[in-house]
């Protein structure tokens, strides 16, 4: 009998043990309510554009509502690779508790989310995700069908035909694959008519994006618009065009910022693609954080765009997705 207590006492501890440990890993994430004790590390594409600033804005709101920690840096252009994997590695390093990343390549970056998710670290991805399922949420414009309507813009202000030319920021991110083909894809689709030119890459960086845009023209005088997909190609678009006083050709952006709102005023843009970036960080901040309160997630958030131009661009709910 004094036996069989014994052997029921050992277990009784190990079990107690066992759920002090369970109880211990569930308060490593809720530190029972002081929340101020969960840090989030993002990482962002770049920091250079208004579009990254906005998105930082909507992540530091997010989490001074819940009284958490944040952390949030970029490379210096969208062009570094690198760089912004030594800062998902940084990240892993101090043990962040979440990590939400904006992708500059879907491939490139999985080994690294796969290092993050193996040290247990939560990982969510924004604007620019990547090919692997371990993200447990995308929260992002959803750009195909973004870039669809940037191509019904265009194809319906140049009359259905001509040549069309195709600027993007690069081949390998989420945002500019899927933007650029659903751009290509909708003109394929409605307007027959219509010559792409392109696609060209500039980095996101206006000058070199400007050069592209001067290059394009030169060996098609003829071109009739240009869609350009995201902030530094629109930007660098509308340069080449001021320099070459090609008025004639009709500019479509992608993306907000102080810049392109000058041009659509001025008639050098006739108009953009606007996402809400504010929201993407706010939002994004405050999924993962629900993911590490072991809440469930929906797999993708869908932030939402619109179109602007010159008819609705001083229209209250335009002016609260643009950042400036």
């Amino acid at each position: 009998m004094k036996k069989l207590l014994g052997v029921l006492l050992i277990l009784a501890l190990v079990t107690g043990a066992a759920f002090a440990g369970g109880q211990g890993e569930k308060s490593k994430a809720t530190k029972s309510g002081k929340k101020k004790d969960i840090y989030i590390a993002v990482i962002s594409k770049g920091f250079q554009h208004e579009f990254w600033q906005a998105v930082k804005k909507g992540t530091e709101k997010a989490a001074k509502e819940l009284g958490i920690r944040t952390t949030y840096e970029g490379p210096a252009t969208e062009a570094m690779l690198d760089v912004q994997i030594n800062m998902v590695e940084n990240a892993i390093t101090t043990r962040c508790d979440g990590l939400l990343l904006a992708a500059l390549d879907s491939e490139a970056l999985v080994p690294y989310v796969e290092k993050a998710h193996k040290a247990g670290i939560v990982v969510a991805t924004f604007d620019s995700g990547v090919k692997s399922d371990i993200p447990v949420s995308h929260i992002a414009t959803n750009n195909l069908k973004a870039g669809a309507l940037a191509a019904d813009k265009l194809g319906e202000i140049v009359g259905g035909k001509g040549k069309v030319g195709v600027i993007v920021h690069d081949a390998t991110s989420q945002t500019g694959i899927e933007r650029r083909d659903g751009f290509i894809n909708e003109i394929k689709k409605k307007f027959p008519g219509i010559t792409i030119v392109g696609p060209v890459y500039g980095e996101g960086d206006h000058r070199k994006s400007a050069n592209l845009i001067i290059d394009m023209i030169r060996s098609n005088p003829d071109l009739k618009g240009i869609f350009a997909a995201n902030e530094g190609s629109a930007v660098g678009a509308a340069l080449a065009l001021k320099e070459m006083k090609r008025t004639d050709i009709k500019l479509v952006g992608f993306d907000s910022g102080a810049q392109q709102i000058g041009f659509v005023k001025d008639g050098t843009e006739v108009g953009f693609i606007s996402q809400d970036p504010f929201n993407i960080g706010y939002l994004g901040v405050k999924t993962l954080y629900k993911a590490l309160m072991g809440e469930k997630v929906p797999k993708v958030v869908d932030t939402g765009a619109k179109w602007v131009d010159k008819t609705n661009i001083d229209d209250p709910d335009i002016q609260k997705i643009l950042y400036h």
